[in-house]
């Protein structure tokens, strides 16, 4: 009876490693989809861009993919070798259709480093709460500075002190096992501590800073003016644009938010079909970014012993060493 029962296992463990396996390819396919709707448009800018610009805008949106995966380490607490190959690997998936299915693959991906779902997919949504505030944050001076904006953003104004406040510890930790107790697991072993969610703030603060670079580089290429004022015109704009767009939920990926609040920031700074070029490009060279930092982890882990995610089973443990 053991060795049926442990042949049916492995017979299910291969099944399971076999669809997750056509899940990723899904996924793969989606991204690659999403480059090609949009290749017209991005030939546009090619031919209007410079290819050091193009380069310095690619590099760019490597190291915003990078940082958003420290943030979401920074809270989880693992080595970086294990939660780099989970979280790019897992990233793919948010290319299906859903929004969720980044939170199934990470949950999926460490498990099979011994890291509970539980422990996974609560710690990144913390690393998405934290870069959302962040993110809302930077909005601010856009929205204060302009009259239009704030009548139109009003919320996003409310939006902030709610977020930092479900961000203090008690309360987010409170929010985590009420949250675990409705989808009946077991609450949190360990809270989430103060020093990762700070941590995991001030990377996701150099993510936001990285990605409203590379929005600056599209743009002073098509013609907006060089300086500290477009700059921060930028990062205000597009972090603007991408909170609003999330937290808009009735939208679908928040289609056509983004671009009206980053037009609105940069209204007058170039015409409104380069801005729709540079929001497209934006989008693809990060698409393009997670392919690639995906690929690279899936390369790096196969044939690699998969070592256990360490004795916490909660996010917000203290960081194992590298």
């Amino acid at each position: 009876m053991n060795a049926r029962s442990e042949g049916d296992s492995r017979r299910f463990s291969k099944l399971a490693a076999h669809m997750r396996r056509v899940a990723l390819a899904a996924a793969a396919a989606a991204a690659v989809w999403a480059i090609a709707a949009k290749w017209p448009q991005v030939r546009i800018a090619l031919g209007q861009m410079s290819l050091p610009a193009l380069s310095a805008a690619a590099a760019t949106s490597f190291v915003y993919v990078a940082l958003t995966m420290l943030s979401w380490q920074a809270v989880i607490g693992i080595p970086l070798s294990a939660a780099s190959r989970i979280f790019f690997v897992s990233q793919i998936a948010k290319y299906l259709p859903g929004g969720v299915w980044n939170f199934v693959a990470v949950g999926e991906s460490a498990r099979g480093y011994s890291i509970s779902r539980r422990r996974s997919v609560s710690s990144l949504a913390v690393a998405v709460a934290i870069s959302i505030v962040v993110g809302a944050m930077l909005a601010l001076p856009c929205l204060l500075a302009a009259e239009d904006l704030r009548s139109r953003y009003w919320w996003l104004l409310a939006a902030v002190p709610l977020g930092v406040a479900v961000l203090w510890p008690s309360i987010l930790n409170r929010c985590l096992n009420a949250a675990l107790r409705l989808a009946r697991r077991e609450p949190l072993e360990r809270p989430v501590a103060g020093r990762s969610i700070l941590r995991s703030a001030f990377v996701s603060l150099l993510a936001w800073l990285a990605i409203g670079l590379q929005v600056y580089i599209l743009l002073t290429a098509l013609g907006m003016e060089a300086g500290a004022a477009g700059l921060a015109r930028s990062i205000g704009g597009y972090a603007l644009g991408w909170t609003a767009g999330f937290l808009v939920f009735f939208v679908p990926a928040g289609v056509g938010v983004r671009e009206v609040a980053l037009g609105a920031v940069l209204a007058g700074a170039v015409d409104v079909g380069s801005l729709v070029v540079v929001v497209i490009t934006s989008r693809v060279l990060v698409t393009v970014a997670d392919l690639v930092a995906g690929g690279l982890a899936l390369a790096a882990g196969r044939g690699r012993p998969r070592k256990p995610g360490g004795g916490h089973d909660e996010p917000g443990a203290p960081p194992a060493s590298p």
